[in-house]
């Protein structure tokens, strides 16, 4: 059974994902997501601003959230980036994907005229490589017995926060 919650001495780490409107060098975020140590998750859509155009219908399949959803929805950028501050405010915060999502950050804080007050690294950092090559596997399991069906923000960060958990803690 899946353990959600860590033992008292240890925590696992604070994880962000970022659902973006495509892959390329004019995409930005659309979702962001995250999940603290203590499992409370974060999830909200972004409202494009003006300015950023591109949608690549790719995407749009993979996440599936249409741009007119996150136009009518989300937040808007200086919103999101505020929240992001407030939470992860002084954290260091993982994800498996950085140079997408550093950029994806970068673009929402500029457009926002703020400035993270977190620092983002690759959860690569975290693992040996014994852990790493278990990190697929671990993934796969984690989202089976969550039984997660949407690959959003918040579902793909709590899924990689469990599994990230079970394979530096050897299998929990």
């Amino acid at each position: 059974m899946l353990r959600a919650m860590p033992s008292a001495d240890r925590e696992p780490p604070c994880v962000i994902d970022i659902e973006a409107s495509g892959f390329g060098r004019d995409s930005y975020p659309i979702e962001v997501g995250f999940v603290l140590p203590n499992g409370r998750g974060v999830c909200t859509l972004v409202r494009p601003p003006p300015l950023w155009t591109h949608w690549d219908p790719a995407a749009e399949r993979v996440h599936g959230i249409a741009r007119a959803t996150a136009v009518r929805h989300g937040r808007d950028p200086d919103v999101v980036a505020d929240l992001l501050n407030e939470h992860l405010d002084g954290r260091t915060v993982y994800c498996d994907g950085w140079a997408h999502d550093y950029a994806w950050l970068a673009a929402l804080f500029e457009v926002a005229g703020r400035t993270p007050r977190f620092r983002l690294e690759h959860l690569r950092t975290l693992l040996d490589d014994v852990q790493a090559q278990a990190l697929a596997g671990a993934r796969v399991q984690v989202l089976a017995e969550l039984g997660l069906a949407r690959h959003r923000a918040s579902s793909d960060a709590r899924v990689l926060q469990l599994a990230l958990w079970r394979v530096r803690e050897g299998g929990r």
